[in-house]
């Protein structure tokens, strides 16, 4: 089947169109800000709407497909990746930053087969980038292909990384250490957008050299991560393993050299698993990340 899922990939790109254009007009009116977890992990009415347009849509189109959604797993559904045709969404990837009217928010859909990425689509909603990639056909913007940097020297690079919205003092302390570690190597600079998904398409862009998080959700990562990888980029786990999807954890970079360098200075802590079962009705959930 050569071929078999182009028309899923243009149905995601035209859905993620559709969806942008809903986070597009909330910008222009009031936002109506939810708390999850923590006073700062936010939902708005928009995550929620932006989802289930595109959950009804795909199913409509797709009715044997499944889903891992951001909103759907925050209402109780189960977070399990199976080896059906599986879309992971991320409504809006920036939800603080949509809040805000920071302008860095995206649309992210992976799809995935056998637990395997199949393509990827990050719509960049504000600034009208459409980043896609196939598996094993390149990665692309707007049509355009794409190409991490050349930069092999830590010491000339950018590096991409968030501060998550977990207030834990100890949690903030491992972040911080890390930061700092990285910023005295020395590099260039730190920076960061507020999305995983624009922060990874920035590497495959060969804007910035890497980008590392702890906290981070698959549903931040599960499309972006493809476009890496097919920009030539590389991923592994911040202890230097392989990547895990549902470990909410990542080293995404341009090369082997520059991500095993980071490696070394990440002051490594474990998140609860996003796989994970759920803990009993009766226990409280520590404050998850989300941007």
């Amino acid at each position: 089947m050569a071929d078999s899922w182009q028309d899923a990939m243009e149905h995601a790109v035209n859905v993620a169109r559709r969806a942008a254009a809903l986070v597009r007009e909330a910008l222009r009116e009031d936002r109506k800000v939810m708390m999850k977890s923590s006073a700062v992990d936010l939902v708005t009415q928009t995550d929620q709407m932006v989802e289930q347009l595109i959950i009804q849509s795909v199913k409509e189109k797709f009715p044997t497909h499944r889903f891992i959604g951001e909103e759907s797993v925050a209402a109780g559904e189960p977070c399990v990746l199976s080896d059906s045709p599986t879309w992971i969404i991320d409504p809006i990837d920036g939800t603080t930053n949509f809040v805000h009217k920071f302008p860095f928010v995206a649309v992210s859909i992976g799809f995935y087969v056998n637990k395997q990425v199949e393509f990827a689509v990050v719509y960049s909603c504000l600034d009208d980038k459409m980043f896609t990639a196939r598996r094993g056909r390149g990665a692309f913007c707007n049509g355009e292909v794409l190409r991490v940097s050349d930069q092999e020297d830590i010491r000339q690079s950018m590096i991409a990384t968030e501060f998550g919205s977990n207030r834990d003092a100890e949690v903030v302390e491992r972040i911080f250490s890390s930061m700092r570690k990285i910023l005295c190597i020395p590099v260039h600079g730190i920076r960061g957008a507020g999305s995983a998904a624009i922060n990874m398409c920035l590497v495959a862009c060969g804007c910035v050299e890497a980008y590392y998080e702890i906290g981070m959700h698959v549903w931040d990562v599960a499309a972006a991560a493809l476009i890496v990888s097919e920009a030539g980029g590389v991923l592994m786990d911040v202890d230097g393993s392989d990547f895990d999807l549902m470990s909410r954890r990542v080293v995404a970079a341009n090369c082997r050299s520059i991500a095993e360098r980071i490696v070394r200075e990440i002051d490594v802590y474990s998140p609860i698993r996003d796989d994970a079962p759920p803990p009993p009705a009766d226990e409280a959930l520590p404050p998850e990340h989300k941007h």
